[in-house]
Parts: structure tokens; C-alpha cells; sequence
């Protein structure tokens, strides 16, 4: 059965070269990218893919997020970039690359709907990358809504990926969190942190079938299963804040049913009782084969077989592996079958 990847990361050569042209000092893991050229290098990145001969890619921008990269006035510009050439390579080589995902100008607002619709109607984009913050910010403020609203109209997925930076201190007397803690537990913290605040605004009470496909398996939410179910149930009785109940009146739904409701992808780093934990949450139809790809210690290989390694150690039957690895990308993406 193919293998189709909806989590793997490159920077297309172009925009790479325009993003250090103009990334702002704030622009956090520019080091790191600068160190996998897998990214762009697609000789390289194709002789990895080699090895897997039914293996393709659904293509995600990498970090830094293009909000932290530059300011409003060249986001627009830098996204267009982005989703252009990666719908050039889309174009080129389909049989590798079935599909992108299209990148947005989130500190630009009035540009995001715009670029959404130029992305998916012109482009071909399967859906859209959003990160867990926007500089800061969370995305429930009413500035992003129009940009959920719009995806579920299309009735495209939306995929979220975790940001978070050292300048996120541990300890408040503290200026930055150490030893790449941010990162191993900041990340997970922020994607569940999403997760919660998009369910109490309501999010799904307005979008019940909207599609939103948390990197990492839905971080910490499915090992959490007993925090999330009967200690949101209690949301309301720890604090007197007017917020907290109204927030538990928008959900319309146990809190636990609502945070069912995303998508987990299988990149977890090899873990198998990680995807155990994470399938039994959300289910087979809720789970999409996903590497984090090129971001191992090898540089790209790594996380293709590794991820490959554990889903096939759960003992799953095929039609379950049919539907992770393969069938349940082309009905959320509309991909077309081989």
C-alpha cells in the first residue's frame, strides 16, 4: 500500500533564499534549518524517498513561522512565495509529491481569506498550515475567525504545527527556558493548549465537521484522557471566573468528545506506545501517517524509517493500516487514488 507522508517539511530553494534575504533577528530555528539541506536540496531529499518506493509527500513549510519571520507589510509577499513554489514542485513531480499545504500571512489578517482562496482555487493547495500561536497571540481571538470559517466551507483540513521559543521562561525569575525544554515539552504543552482553547471558544459548536490535524499525535491530550474527560467536565468549579463557564456553554459537547474531534498524525518518533496511546483516542479514521520528516538526527532518513517501524510493530490490521497510512489522507485531502 503507498505510504503518503501529510507531515513532512521543506523550504522550496526560492523562498529559502528570499527568507534569509529578509528574516528578522526574532526569527527563531533559522540555525537549525540552515543545517538540513534536505529541505532544499531535492537530489538529496529524493534519494531518501528512493529507499521507500511507496512513500510520497503531502509538503509543509518549515519553521520559522512567516509571522515571527517578517513583519505585516512583507508576510503576504512571503507566503505567495512559499505556495507558489510549492505548487511548481506539486506540478513537477506528482507522483512524489501528490499535494501541498498552503502557508498564510497570519500577522497580516486582511491577506489570510485572500491567500486562502488564491492557494486552494488557483493553486491546487489541500488544505492550510497554521501555527499554535500567532507571535503570541491565540487563535481564538476574532481576527482569525474568518480563516476557520473559510476552511470549513471548503471543507478542507487545516494543519497545526507547534511554535514556541527559549524566550518562553521555565521559571518567572528566569529570562529563557534551558536545555531545549521549550521545545521536548513547550511543544506538546502548545499544541494541547490550541486544542483546548479552540474547543471553548466554540469552535466546533460552529464547525462540527471542520478538519484540523494536530502534529504529533495530539500531544498531550490522548496520554492526559483522565485529566481531559472528568477534570474538564469540572470546568467552572476551581475558579470564579465568568470566563471559565462561559467558555464550557460554548463547547455543546463533553469537553473529551470535542478534543476527539482533531486529527493525530503518526509522528512520534519512533514510539510505538505513543501511537497506541494516540490511536485508541482518536480512532483509525482520525489518524494520518505523518514523519516530521527531514527534522532526525540523520537528517531525513531517520523519521521515514522509524515511524514506518512503529506503526508496523502495533500489529494492526491492514484495513487499519490502509487507513493510516494511506486512505484516510486521500479522503480528508481529496487526493486523487494511484
Amino acid at each position: 500500500m503507498a505510504k503518503i507522508d501529510v507531515f513532512p517539511h521543506i523550504l522550496p530553494r526560492a523562498y529559502w533564499d528570499r527568507l534569509q534575504e529578509v528574516a528578522l533577528p526574532r526569527a527563531h530555528m533559522m540555525k537549525r534549518m540552515r543545517n538540513i539541506p534536505v529541505q532544499w536540496d531535492l537530489d538529496k531529499r529524493f534519494a531518501i524517498m528512493d529507499q521507500y518506493p511507496d512513500y510520497q509527500q503531502v509538503l509543509t513549510l518549515s519553521a520559522p513561522p512567516i509571522e515571527e519571520a517578517v513583519d505585516p507589510p512583507l508576510a503576504p509577499e512571503l507566503a505567495r512565495l512559499a505556495n507558489d513554489e510549492m505548487a511548481k514542485l506539486v506540478d513537477a513531480y506528482p507522483q512524489r509529491f501528490p499535494g501541498f499545504v498552503a502557508s498564510l500571512p497570519m500577522n497580516a489578517p486582511e491577506a489570510i481569506v485572500p491567500e486562502i482562496d488564491r492557494a486552494v482555487g488557483e493553486l491546487g493547495a489541500t488544505g492550510v498550515q497554521l501555527f499554535t500561536n500567532v507571535s503570541g497571540l491565540p487563535l481564538d481571538r476574532p481576527e482569525f475567525r474568518p480563516l476557520f470559517d473559510r476552511m470549513a466551507a471548503l471543507d478542507l483540513p487545516i494543519w497545526v504545527h507547534p511554535a514556541r521559543t527559549a524566550a518562553t521562561a521555565d521559571y518567572p525569575d528566569e529570562p529563557r527556558s534551558r536545555y531545549d525544554l521549550w521545545w521536548a515539552f513547550g511543544w506538546p504543552y502548545e499544541t494541547s493548549v490550541f486544542m483546548g482553547r479552540m474547543i471553548f471558544s466554540g469552535l466546533f459548536a460552529r464547525h462540527p465537521q471542520l478538519k484540523i490535524i494536530t502534529h504529533h499525535c495530539g500531544a498531550m491530550v490522548p496520554y492526559f484522557e483522565g485529566r481531559v474527560g472528568g477534570g474538564l467536565d469540572q470546568l467552572g468549579k476551581r475558579s470564579d471566573d465568568q470566563e471559565d463557564l462561559a467558555g464550557k456553554a460554548r463547547v455543546g459537547e463533553r469537553p473529551i468528545d470535542a478534543f476527539r474531534r482533531f486529527y493525530g498524525d503518526t509522528a512520534l518518533f519512533g514510539s510505538t506506545a505513543g501511537l497506541i496511546c494516540g490511536l485508541a483516542f482518536f480512532g483509525p479514521e482520525h489518524v494520518l501517517f505523518g514523519t516530521d520528516m527531514p527534522f532526525d538526527p540523520e537528517g531525513g532518513l531517520g523519521f521515514v524509517r522509524d515511524t514506518i517501524a512503529s506503526i508496523e510493530r502495533m500489529g494492526l490490521d491492514d484495513a487499519t493500516k490502509h487507513a493510516i497510512y494511506e486512505g484516510n489522507a486521500r479522503r480528508l485531502l481529496r487526493l486523487r487514488s494511484a
